[in-house]
């Protein structure tokens, strides 16, 4: 008999989703949430939320306005999507194939939202199952799409094909893949290549958005289909729905990168259409077409063929720079707002950067401010809510301009990817531009005009250079200007030309650019608008990053400054004025340890940091910047080490808690991470900061046991939890080794785990290798150190660094990481190693040929010079890549017992040879002449 649901569990589940939704009674909410977690348990939950949802009318004996129907039907559907989500397996295949027979129906509803809800689910379920746990539902929305019998009605078309849009965008590897001998896209394609012709918008727009899935990748489908494709495009570019032309534009955008051979045929015409679209009163499709030339700019090659059109295509970029009357309402006008407290939803999401892996090649980091990031000033926060999903406040403000990606901001990422590329010609056409709008008496074309000047500041810096004595005096007065949003992006482009003022070295110029220039824009980080505040500070971290230790003479009245900014800020702006201090610490390193810059500037920090609660999100940048800033103090950060390291062990200890907690009880809310990795790093920079014999102590009287936390974070679920777990690991190794032995052998069966390659994830592959690499790193200081203790964890490290350094797949950094660790194990574990020399000795210097000279690469060549003193004959096939390895290693003249060990290690191993080579000098002439020269230099031969 077909299934039926009870009337009272009906009743009681529909008013457990509607108080779900409720923004208004939060008790009710989350008395709502805890019976619902219950509901799960029952075995036809699901059924009763097909039924729900797929219901278009309250069942009967369901008391309820129509309203709140549509909300028990949404949330009927989310919770069903979620249950797929995390279950999908534990789902009885009777509840399966309701669902199975719900989401046709509920592609048809009336309303929008249920539509959309239906192609959520259905695609949850391909994502969970296979299309072969479905095989029906493609073909049956393609027929839907088709309108084949005449009958389809339009919101049934309209749904299908959201659905089929959806399915495309979460299961394309699926769809590419080969299945029963057919790849599913080679027959999906044409027919929605065929669908762009819909006598409906919405199918037409979404064919093309299910299409463009797939535009940018290179599968057999789009290689068959890309000439039908492109007709059908120039077709659609004429059309008359904004949706449908936006997607025509992202189309050509896409096809820039995957076929720029069929792109640039049409660039005349492209060119023309591009602009006219750039042109439009609808900002999404104008701002999609904006992103045509972002995207040219920064091809390879394509980007020369625009040199005919700069001409043209400049002007439209500076049109579009201007902030149109819509933006200029928003952004709200002159205001002083410095006394007003942050609103909630204005404070931007903090999230806590990554620990820094721990690399044998030590490469700068690009400069953030220099690219395309520059223009998208506020990080946006990705969500797991699909399209049509309900958010639990919504208040519908996409306002500030300054928060969202904008045509103005992607005509300007445009304008400096030009200026990079076309450099003078580019120049030249902005000139008369800004000759007539620096000074212009509307704002909003002086602002756009310094915006320009700002844009083309990378690329055309030597061709501005002569100008520049002039226009800087004119931008540091305009950062009095009465209007905040030209105060605010003057300094944004002082900040983009600081470099030029960091590097004069006549004192006079010094004295009449750079000083104003750092002088306007620390003034401007006390600016009565608070806008202009944050502008100030990303200014002068920008400056800060190119002055660098030219900044150590004005190193007070900037600490002072800051200090007033402390006192000053509210809570957005105090997130960036830590990015400054940190910056500042970075770049002088030991001379912020000047008593009197740290009687300025400590009392500031330790203030926030007894005022910001164990819960605030504020402690994730305050910890990073106390990091930065005990690192440049060293022993002088003492004073202030303990509370910090105790509050840090307790912070990770509460969030340990609160994960156990959580494990018994789902309905508790999952601990942040975050402050998980902030705290670690903080504790790492600490040990390393501070004379070992105190780090020590601190350890030692760490409550609870510091290293049984550790070890804990070493097993957290967080990649990024891990990563910094094993960072300060590996510092505890060299500078509290005593303290950690005792733990080593829980630590390592722990950190073995860690090292077996198949516990990574596909899906967080980047992430799961910065813990690998820091346990690389890890292992190996603390092999230095415990030497032939080392023993009985030898074999198995070996084996995971041998997999690691083989792997052609692994980023070359961890792979380094590896190679020293391994070579490292060589230090008084030579003897276990030597048998295996012969498989591995090429892999190994084929690793370490790349990375730069290091008490780390000395140690590792140690290890390995021992484990070839051990099996000096198993070196057949690499002793040239050896002796051209000790040959090329120029770090010996440096002093350090490390090295000049290395130096001895090397000599012996040279003696080794030259007695069991009866041909020495035959074999010697094999290398090349100017390694033999080196070798017979450094060497006694």
């Amino acid at each position: 008999m077909a299934w039926q649901p009870s009337q009272e569990n009906l009743n009681t589940l529909a008013a457990c989703l509607k108080d779900s939704l409720s923004g208004f009674d939060k008790a009710a909410q989350k008395q709502a949430e805890i019976m619902l977690t219950q509901a799960k348990a029952s075995p036809d939950i699901n059924n009763y939320l097909v039924y729900l949802f797929s219901s278009e009318t309250p069942p009967n004996g369901l008391q309820c306005t129509a309203q709140d129907y549509f909300l028990v039907r949404s949330a009927a559907a989310i919770m069903l999507k979620n249950n797929i989500k995390t279950g999908s397996r534990q789902i009885p295949e009777s509840s399966l194939a309701l669902i199975k027979m719900a989401i046709p129906m509920g592609l048809q509803d009336k309303n929008a939202q249920i539509r959309n809800y239906s192609g959520n689910i259905a695609t949850e379920m391909i994502r969970r199952g296979g299309i072969m746990s479905w095989p029906e539902l493609l073909p049956e929305l393609l027929k839907m799409i088709g309108n084949e019998t005449g009958q389809v009605s339009n919101e049934a078309q309209e749904g299908a094909m959201a659905a089929m849009a959806k399915i495309c965008e979460d299961n394309t590897k699926m769809l590419e893949r080969e299945l029963n001998g057919e790849r599913p896209l080679n027959f999906i394609l044409p027919k929605l290549i065929q669908a762009t012709k819909s006598s409906l918008p919405k199918v037409r727009a979404q064919a093309l958005t299910a299409i463009n899935v797939f535009t940018a990748r290179k599968s057999q489908a789009m290689l068959n289909s890309i000439d039908d494709l492109l007709q059908h495009l120039f077709a659609l570019a004429s059309d008359s729905n904004n949706d449908v032309r936006r997607q025509v534009c992202r189309a050509f955008v896409q096809l820039i990168e995957a076929r720029p051979d069929k792109i640039q045929p049409h660039l005349p015409g492209l060119v023309d259409y591009i602009l006219t679209q750039q042109q439009s009163d609808d900002e999404d499709l104008a701002c999609d077409a904006a992103e045509f030339f972002l995207a040219i700019g920064e091809h390879e090659h394509l980007w020369q063929s625009l040199s005919p059109f700069i001409s043209k295509i400049i002007p439209v970029l500076l049109g579009c720079m201007v902030y149109s009357a819509e933006d200029i309402a928003l952004l709200g006008g002159a205001s002083d707002d410095e006394d007003e407290d942050d609103l909630q939803k204005d404070i931007k999401p903090q999230f806590a950067k990554k620990s820094s892996a721990r690399q044998a090649n030590k490469d700068g980091s690009a400069d953030p401010a220099q690219n395309g990031n520059a223009y998208e000033k506020l990080a946006s926060m990705d969500d797991d809510l699909e399209e049509g999903e309900i958010e639990d406040f919504d208040d519908g403000d996409d306002g500030n301009p300054d928060e969202r990606w904008t045509l103005r901001k992607c005509s300007a990422a445009a304008l400096d990817v030009f200026a990079r590329d076309f450099r003078g010609p580019v120049f030249e056409s902005i000139l008369p531009y800004l000759t007539k709008n620096l000074k212009h008496d509307d704002w909003p074309y002086r602002e756009a005009a310094v915006l320009a000047l700002g844009a083309v500041a990378e690329g055309c810096i030597d061709i501005v250079t002569p100008h520049l004595p002039e226009l800087v005096p004119y931008l540091i007065s305009l950062l009095n200007d009465p209007e905040p949003v030209v105060r605010q992006i003057t300094c944004w482009t002082l900040g983009r030309y600081s470099s030029w003022a960091a590097d004069l070295t006549d004192p006079n110029q010094k004295q009449l650019f750079f000083e104003p220039m750092m002088e306007g824009i620390l003034t401007k980080m006390l600016d009565s608008n608070k806008k202009v505040q944050e502008a100030g500070a990303s200014a002068f971290a920008n400056l800060e990053e190119k002055a660098g230790k030219r900044l150590e003479p004005y190193s007070l009245p900037i600490i002072q400054q800051y200090v007033q900014c402390f006192k000053k800020y509210k809570d957005r702006n105090m997130f960036i004025l830590y990015d400054c201090v940190q910056t500042l610490a970075e770049h002088i390193g030991p001379v912020l340890a000047r008593p009197d810059l740290v009687n300025e500037l400590m009392p500031a920090l330790i203030d926030r940091w007894t005022k910001v609660s164990d819960q605030s999100r504020e402690l994730f940048p305050l910890l990073e910047c106390l990091s930065y800033v005990a690192m440049a103090l060293n022993d002088a950060f003492t004073p202030y080490a303990q509370p910090i390291f105790v509050r840090c062990v307790n912070i990770i200890h509460q969030n340990l808690e609160a994960s156990l907690a959580l494990a018994n009880d789902p309905t508790l809310d999952s601990p942040d991470k975050d402050f998980l990795v902030t705290s670690l790093d903080l504790l790492s920079a600490i040990i390393q900061a501070l004379d070992p014999a105190k780090s020590a102590k601190l350890v030692q009287e760490s409550q609870p046991a510091f290293f049984e936390l550790l070890t804990f974070c070493m097993e957290d679920p967080s990649d990024e939890v891990r990563q910094s777990a094993y960072a300060l690991l590996g510092d505890c190794a060299k500078y509290v080794f005593a303290q950690l032995e005792p733990s080593l052998p829980n630590i390592f069966s722990v950190l073995l785990k860690q090292l077996d390659l198949d516990s990574i994830l596909d899906e967080d592959i980047d992430s799961g290798f910065g813990v690998v690499n820091n346990a690389c790193w890890s292992a190996g200081e603390i092999a230095i150190r415990h030497k032939s203790n080392m023993a009985p964890y030898v074999p198995e490290l070996f084996q995971r660094f041998i997999e690691i350094i083989t792997n052609p797949g692994i980023p070359k950094g961890v792979t380094e990481n590896a190679a020293i660790a391994l070579g490292r194990l060589g230090l008084g574990n030579g003897e276990l190693i030597a048998p295996h020399l012969a498989n591995f000795a090429e892999d190994f210097l084929n690793s370490m040929d790349e990375v730069d000279p290091s008490d780390e690469k000395a140690t590792a060549f140690r290890g390995f010079t021992a484990i070839v003193e051990s099996n000096p004959m198993a070196m057949e096939k690499s002793l040239l890549h050896f002796f051209t390895a000790i040959a090329r290693y120029r770090d010996l003249k440096l002093r350090s017992e490390t090295k000049s060990g290395l130096h001895e290690d090397f000599q012996k191993a040279i003696g080794i040879y030259r007695q069991i080579i009866p041909q020495f000098d035959q074999f010697f002439g094999q290398l090349q002449p100017q390694d033999q020269q080196t070798l017979r230099s450094t060497y006694a031969f």
